[in-house]
């Protein structure tokens, strides 16, 4: 049980959990999954942390049984909005006699990435490398027993804020598991979605859950933004509700119902009966009119995605731009009008793992996925017979800095 890595993923109106492995293939081999629904948090922010543990709990447990094993510890994923990723370069020269790079040069410029100015407030979770680059050659990802003069390396540093921080330890204690280390959203969002091709040719992600939007964009296989923004789908529904005068659930069941997000999709602008707002009489409603409050805010929301990627990394994208997520990505249309505010191919994602056929898990399998792939340290399980049984974890060939780093930020929060 040594390789098996938990990802659980803390959404807006859900948590996701996936206990994995990396197969031989290199592929994401999910032995359990579950899912819960989530009251504690609203646009991205936990507001509940008895809400949120419970959500934890009862998702792991269903991942779990079928997995037959216990999860001790588990990597858990961070919304773009309590995050800021720093791209941080530096070099060192090597002046061992025979010019062979060694593993303390690569410490020394991992540990001058970790010592960099951050916000008060503010912590450093993470330092993950992009590539290595020794004299001049680039692209370059273990140069130890590499022979050269001057190595350099290029960083992105995660800085996360204490208070979100904080509030994600806490829901993982109170729900019986400890933290191995917070992922980006950025970091694992696209492992089970895009194809590596896409990621060099550059792609924009955008995925639109219920309370928040996360953009991230890839190019050279490289993270190159993540941006995340507090509005969702939940925010069209409270539109519908408000420009209608209709309750909020009945909003949800009407969005859901139509599925569409463009007017030039209607095929019968027909009458729809719902309830008014005071639930004391009935009322009819043009779908034309409910097509329009939903397009609106798609529009709206696309367009904030479109700016912020012109103002942050601006650029050609080869592979366009791909939409996830349950909150825009399910309505008829919303392909339609990111085509036309990108001015690139558009299409919606779909799991890349054989064994996942819904999106729900994609971001949990993603960190599975990414920690696999980043060489960490597994998860801490046993089996369910056994529980008590614990297995050591790998023996990962993560820098001892990082090591160092994500320690020190456990002793912090614990």
């Amino acid at each position: 049980m040594s390789n098996i890595i938990v990802g659980i993923d803390i959404g807006t109106s859900k948590v996701s959990t996936v206990i994995g492995k990396i197969n031989s293939m290199g592929e994401v081999e999910v032995l359990g999954k579950g899912t819960d629904p989530c009251t504690g948090v609203k646009k991205g922010i936990i507001i509940d942390i008895e809400a949120v543990s419970s959500s934890i709990r009862n998702s792991v447990k269903m991942a779990e049984a079928q997995a037959e094993i216990k999860v001790v510890t588990a990597y858990v994923n961070i919304s773009g909005l309590h995050v800021d990723i720093k791209n941080h370069k530096n070099f060192t020269v090597v002046v061992s006699d025979n010019k062979e790079i060694s593993r303390n040069d690569v410490e020394k410029l991992l540990y001058s990435a970790g010592t960099i100015d951050i916000p008060e407030g503010s912590e450093i979770i993470d330092v993950v490398p992009r590539q290595y680059i020794v004299d001049g050659y680039d692209g370059i990802t273990d140069p130890v027993g590499m022979k050269g003069t001057k190595l350099e390396g290029d960083f992105d540093v995660v800085i996360g804020k204490v208070i979100s921080i904080q509030n994600i330890v806490r829901s993982m204690e109170k729900a019986g598991l400890k933290v191995d280390g917070i992922i980006p959203e950025g970091f694992s969002a696209g492992e089970c979605i895009l194809a590596p091709d896409e990621k060099e040719m550059g792609v924009v992600l955008i995925d639109v859950g219920g309370g928040s939007t996360e953009i991230s964009v890839f190019k050279n296989e490289m993270l190159v933004m993540n941006k995340c923004i507090p509005v969702g789908g939940d925010h069209i529904t409270n539109d519908l509700s408000i420009a209608l005068k209709i309750t909020y659930s009945e909003a949800e069941k009407i969005k859901r119902q139509l599925q569409l997000a463009s007017t030039t999709l209607i095929k019968f602008d027909q009458d729809i009966t719902v309830n008014d707002i005071s639930e004391s009489f009935k009322k009819n409603i043009k779908v034309s009119d409910i097509i329009e409050v939903i397009e609106a805010r798609v529009y709206e929301i696309f367009s904030i995605c479109s700016d912020l990627i012109s103002k942050n990394c601006p650029g050609n994208y080869g592979a366009g731009v791909v939409l996830s997520g349950n909150g825009i990505a399910a309505l008829d249309g919303a392909v339609q009008i990111a085509n036309e505010l990108f001015n690139t191919p558009v299409r919606v994602a779909s799991p890349k793992v054989r064994s996942l056929s819904s999106l729900q898990y994609c971001t949990a399998a993603g960190i599975v996925s990414y920690i696999g792939k980043q060489e960490r340290e597994a998860s801490t399980t046993s089996s369910i017979s056994k529980k008590t049984d614990l297995k050591p974890v790998k023996k990962a060939k993560q820098s001892s800095f990082v090591k160092k780093a994500l320690n020190a930020l456990k002793e912090f929060f614990y």
